[in-house]
């Protein structure tokens, strides 16, 4: 088995269903604490379910899908398989905070490891990845990041701006779902059936993503292509300044950046 998964909550779970697809589902082995919920998964994608053990035996690529305080309890139970293993095998982490050298130390040795920040939306491919590796052959590199490319953009950074990068795309959709349902709220308000309003707003958000990413233009000069003069825009655009609406999003990445370098320093 290629690519196996410790824990299968709401990220884990999102990163197997890009991997089945890129690698075949056939390739992927699932376990999680409550066993039930991996076999539920398994069965829906047509991949394995297991448990930890068999995962840290068997697989090439070892995702660690467990919360951060977790990490280092789950990695004990498994150190001995890993020291005893004799094929080469990578350990992939998605915990937030941890650095590849604290994965090192719990997992007790300098093995292969690659440290990836998905968000949810690669479940449906249009996900942002961010990645650093240490210790990955470029062979083995090469093998994940093909697994990987149904998941959405994947993009290498250095390990010190990983954080940070999280704190934008990891966290980031949950904020802009609060954004997608405020919009619907509002249309609702103005006498809007919800499902119309919630897919105007959702659509809209999809759309305007893309002109950013395809026209290469300044989200502010984008913005101003909008507001037309004496406009409703515009006045919508004058309310959210005066309510600190920027500020209030800069100040959610922060909070977010911080809450990640205290979890690190457990």
């Amino acid at each position: 088995m290629l690519y196996g998964f410790i824990g299968c909550g709401n990220m884990g779970g999102a990163v197997a269903r890009a991997v089945c697809r890129g690698a075949g589902a056939g390739q992927v082995l699932l376990a999680n604490r409550t066993a039930a919920k991996a076999e539920a998964l398994a069965a829906e994608l047509g991949c394995q379910a297991g448990d930890n053990a068999r995962v840290a035996r068997e697989c090439r690529y070892i995702f660690l899908g467990v919360k951060p305080q977790m990490m280092a309890d789950m990695l004990d139970a498994i150190a001995d398989i890993l020291a005893a293993r004799q094929t080469p095998f990578v350990l992939v982490s998605m915990a937030a905070g941890l650095s590849m050298a604290r994965i090192r130390q719990m997992a007790g040795d300098a093995y292969p490891v690659i440290r990836i920040m998905p968000n949810t939306p690669v479940a449906v491919g249009a996900g942002m990845v961010q990645y650093c590796a240490a210790g990955v052959t470029p062979e083995q590199m090469a093998e994940f990041l093909q697994a990987m490319a149904p998941a959405g953009l994947l993009d290498p950074v250095e390990e010190s701006q990983i954080d940070a990068a999280s704190c934008v795309s990891g966290c980031g959709p949950a904020w802009a779902y609060q954004f997608v349902e405020a919009l619907a709220d509002g249309g609702v308000a103005a006498g809007l059936p919800r499902a119309k309003a919630q897919l105007y707003a959702a659509q809209m958000l999809l759309g305007s993503a893309r002109m950013v990413l395809e026209s290469g233009s300044h989200p502010g000069a984008l913005k101003d292509a909008v507001c037309s003069p004496g406009g409703s825009t515009i006045q919508g655009v004058r309310l959210l300044e005066e309510r600190a609406f920027r500020g209030a999003v800069t100040d959610a990445v922060l909070a977010a950046f911080d809450k990640t370098k205290e979890m690190g320093k457990r």
